[in-house]
């Protein structure tokens, strides 16, 4: 499963991500992003993509699990 990564130094606050996915999102009494640590769903991970992709900023990103060999 993925898991969301958020850099607050690269985020203004807008909020977007917490509109596209409540599920994981939340915010802070400032608009920041509250990301929760749990991995993504799979039936989230749409929502997850799109929120990613809506970022004004870049500062949130949808990391994949690391396949060893």
């Amino acid at each position: 499963m993925s898991e969301l990564r958020w850099n607050p130094i690269a985020c203004d606050g807008r909020g977007l991500c917490a509109e596209l996915l409540p599920e994981l999102i939340g915010t802070d009494d400032w608009g920041y992003p509250i990301v929760s640590a749990a991995p993504v769903p799979e039936h989230l991970r749409r929502a997850a993509q799109q929120a990613v992709a809506a970022c004004p900023r870049f500062a949130l990103s949808l990391i994949s699990p690391r396949v060893e060999e």
